[in-house]
Formats: structure tokens, C-alpha cells, sequence
């Protein structure tokens, strides 16, 4: 392994020097950087690159050099757990929604549009998330995920807590019914994943088992909050020294019936019961009359959703005053127009995640010799996902996110002037987001609340995980 990642950093411009020792028998390995210059202009761009599509062996060097880069560099993967738990006990303004964008496309560049709007607007409260299935169809594994997130931050000179989280960490229901044992394990084996590899924030997605046919709130709720106490603990017993999860739950699914007060009551109320940790959750996501990726018409636009936002204040406000928590999540918000993000704040929304309006600009932006390409290669092979009646619009929306992955390679490879006018658009997009959702100079909130871990790690601890081919289709992105 010590030849491979001399190699590795010889071709990065030796901007990096490595220090081999032997202790208790086996190799032990430091970085110095000799020069963030150099690091920053070239060599981390060779390593991102060996990191997401190398060999075996070169990922595994290449994500655990990126790690520890960030790590000697200042760029630390942390928990939002404290900033939100501040929030819940009124130790902060109530005028920002955290935005959490799942980065589907060329991630790279996406985050470093993202830091870069970040470090402009003095932002703090940010989060990268990327959902079970999205890593299916993406081809993103936490590893990967993770070495990105902290590659970008890198060559855009940020420093200081690093939010990464696991977005709808799913039960599949029908899964469940059939044979609950062997679903809980592979979620329990995602976290174990997500969790080494440094996604300290994690949403646990139980709803899929709330029964709105059941004759109590009780009742309708007991499996969610059953569920979601079980995974909760056993992310408290894995999580490193030093470090609180953010943990959040759901009450209802996106897509489904409007949330109620009534029912976070009984869910939280049965979590407490059920959870043996002293730390509980965080924030809570609910339903407020949106739909993931928002509804296409024939034409290609988007219908206009009416969001709830007195539901939205009034959960936040329950979630903060009798449970102590940041506020209320909203999904499923990309699509709307720009001047609605400003209403989250203004409801007191704790997070608002985005995801399918930026991995929209990001394909207007593309050359149109790749975006043909991939388009006429969703109409080859994503064209059982076509529903009857669907326009051709109606269906590239739905499954576009489908090729993001299998070109990956090419999207990564092209031009800098392309992928530069990828970047431009996406930042001007991420810095209006920003001002809208009221984070911006958020930064020293984040210094103040934020505990900074620093954990070190050794290659060993780095596999080059292979994209798992799962039927993804139930879960939620």
C-alpha cells in the first residue's frame, strides 16, 4: 500500500510529504503538507479523481489520503446535532432553514459551486446528503461521497465543520412485513457504512410503517417510533468519542397526507419511551404538501404547489417547545419558485433539502452533444419506467436522475470551460438559495455550537466499495 500512495502523490506534484512508521508491528502513516498551493491548484484534483476511479487499491489510498488531508488541512466531517439542539432551547435566532442538497451530478464540481457560494455568504449551516437509492442510481457510495465533500472543500480553501448526512436511511414496508429481520440488518449495515465514512448526520427514515388505518395516533405511529428508537440507539452505541449524531426521524411520508401536531406527539412520545441513549433526536421531517421532485405537466413545467407553512410553523414550534428540538425538516422543496424559500425561515423550519431542481440546472448547462447522449440513452434504457399517458418531458424528468450515474465518467472528464460554466451556474443558484433560507453569515453560529473532532484514520480503514445493485425503487430520494 506505501508504494501505491507514494505513486499516487508523486503524480499529485509531491505537494504532500508521508511519513512511514512501525508501531506494534504494523505500518502507521502521517501527512505533512509541503505545499496547500500546489495541493490546491493540481494535486488534489489528481487524487479526487484516483479516489472515485481508480483501481481498488488506488481508491482505498486516495480516499483515506483525502481524509487525512482534511483532516491536517482543517476540513472536519462533524455533527449539526449541537447548533440544532441550540436552536431548540432558543440559544438562536429562529430566522434560518439549513438547506441539505443531494448531489446527484458531477459532485465535484456541484460542491464546489456550493462551498464557494458558502465562503462568499459566510455560511456555516449547510449540509451535503445523498439518500439509499440515490447512491444506487449515482453509482456513490459513503466512501466516495465523503472523499468528494471533503475534496472540494479542500480546493476551495474552506475550513471548519464539514456536515455530510445520510437522507432517508429507509425501511422498504413490504420488505419489513415479509421479513423484518433481514430488512433492519441491512439498513443497520448501511449505518455502519455511513457511519465510518464520516456521515455523522443521519435522517432515519421509519415512516414507511406508519398505518393510517389503525383506530389511535398510538397505534398509527407505534412501529415508526419503535423502529426509529432501535436504529437511533444503535447509531449512538457505533458513533466515535466525541461526536453526537445528528439523528432525525419522520413522522410522515412525503407525498402523503399533511402532518398534525397531534402526530408528532404520539411519535415522540413512544420514542422517548422506547430510546435507551440520553441523546435523543434532533429535528423532525414532515408532510406539508409536497412531493419529491415536484409534479411535471405535459409541457415540462412544474405545477405549482401549495405548501402548508402554518403546519410547518406550528410542528416547528411544538418540536422546539416540548421536545427540544431544532424545529421541523421539509423535503422536496428544489422545485419551487424562488421567492417561496424564504417562507421557511420565516415558518421556523430547522432544514429544507434540495435536490432535483439543481441536478436540473446542471443538465441545462451541459453541452448538448453529452446532454443528447444521455438523453437518448434514458429513452433506450429507462423506458419501462414510462408511465401510460407520459409526455416525453413528463418522462426525462422522472428518470433523468437515472443517468447520472452511468455517465459519471464522461461528466467528470469534460472540458474545463465546460465544467466551469457547470460550476458558474450552479453557484449563482446555491448563493440565492442561501440568501433566501436566511444562512448566510451563519458561519459563527456554527463556530460557536459546532464541536470540532478531529479523527484520524489508516488506509485499511478505506474499502473500495462496490455500487450495490438493490431494488431501490420503493425508497424516496
Amino acid at each position: 500500500m506505501s508504494n501505491v500512495i507514494r505513486d499516487m502523490l508523486a503524480e499529485a506534484g509531491a505537494c504532500v510529504e508521508l511519513f512511514i512508521g512501525k508501531p506494534q508491528n504494523s505500518e502507521h502513516y502521517e501527512l505533512t503538507v509541503r505545499d496547500e498551493t500546489a495541493l490546491r491548484a493540481f494535486g488534489i484534483d489528481v487524487l479526487i479523481n484516483k479516489a472515485v476511479f481508480g483501481t481498488p487499491e488506488q481508491q482505498r489510498a486516495a480516499r483515506w489520503l483525502v481524509w487525512e488531508l482534511g483532516q491536517t488541512l482543517g476540513v472536519h466531517p462533524s455533527s449539526i446535532h449541537e447548533l440544532y439542539i441550540a436552536r431548540g432551547r432558543n440559544a438562536l435566532p429562529h430566522t434560518f432553514t439549513t438547506p441539505a442538497m443531494n448531489i446527484r451530478i458531477m459532485s465535484y464540481d456541484s460542491m464546489r459551486a456550493a462551498i464557494a457560494a458558502a465562503i462568499k455568504g459566510k455560511v456555516g449551516a449547510f449540509i451535503f446528503e445523498i439518500s439509499r437509492s440515490e447512491m444506487a442510481y449515482t453509482e456513490q457510495r459513503p466512501a466516495e461521497y465523503t472523499a468528494v465533500a471533503i475534496a472540494a472543500a479542500i480546493k476551495e480553501g474552506f475550513r471548519g465543520p464539514l456536515f455530510i448526512q445520510g437522507d432517508h436511511f429507509q425501511i422498504n414496508a413490504k420488505k419489513y412485513l415479509t421479513g423484518p429481520d433481514a430488512e433492519i440488518a441491512g439498513l443497520q449495515k448501511l449505518m455502519d457504512e455511513a457511519l465510518n465514512m464520516g456521515f455523522y448526520n443521519i435522517d432515519i427514515d421509519t415512516s414507511t410503517l406508519v398505518d393510517l388505518d389503525k383506530p389511535t395516533l398510538d397505534a398509527q405511529q407505534k412501529l415508526n417510533y419503535e423502529l426509529c428508537a432501535l436504529f437511533a440507539d444503535y447509531i449512538r452505541e457505533r458513533e466515535p468519542a466525541g461526536v453526537t449524531v445528528s439523528l432525525g426521524g419522520e413522522i410522515g411520508e412525503v407525498g402523503h397526507k399533511n402532518s398534525e401536531v397531534s402526530e408528532l406527539r404520539a411519535f415522540m412520545d413512544g420514542l422517548k419511551q422506547h430510546m435507551q441513549s440520553a441523546h435523543g433526536i434532533s429535528k423532525i421531517s414532515i408532510q406539508t404538501g409536497t412531493s419529491h421532485g415536484g409534479i411535471v405537466l405535459p409541457d415540462g413545467s412544474i405545477a405549482d404547489v401549495t405548501i402548508d407553512f402554518d403546519c410547518l410553523r406550528d410542528l416547528s414550534e411544538a418540536a422546539r417547545d416540548e421536545y427540544g428540538m431544532g424545529g421541523a425538516v421539509q423535503h422536496g422543496a428544489s422545485t419551487l419558485p424562488e421567492q417561496a424559500f424564504g417562507k421557511f425561515a420565516q415558518a421556523g423550519a430547522i432544514e429544507v433539502h434540495l435536490a432535483t431542481a439543481l441536478q436540473a440546472l446542471a443538465y441545462t448547462r451541459l453541452p448538448k452533444a453529452m446532454n443528447d447522449e444521455m438523453t437518448h440513452w434514458l429513452f433506450k434504457n429507462e423506458a419501462n419506467e414510462r408511465a401510460a399517458g407520459d409526455t416525453d418531458e413528463q418522462f426525462l424528468h422522472k428518470v433523468r436522475k437515472k443517468a447520472t450515474g452511468a455517465f459519471k465518467r464522461q461528466l467528470w472528464g469534460m472540458s474545463d470551460g465546460d465544467r466551469i460554466h457547470v460550476r458558474e451556474g450552479l453557484q449563482e443558484r446555491f448563493a440565492m438559495l442561501f440568501n433566501r433560507l436566511g444562512v448566510e453569515n451563519t458561519r459563527s453560529y456554527v463556530d460557536s455550537f459546532v464541536t470540532i473532532k478531529e479523527i484520524h484514520k489508516q488506509p485499511e480503514d478505506f474499502g473500495a466499495q462496490p455500487v450495490v445493485k438493490e431494488d431501490v425503487s420503493a425508497f424516496a430520494d
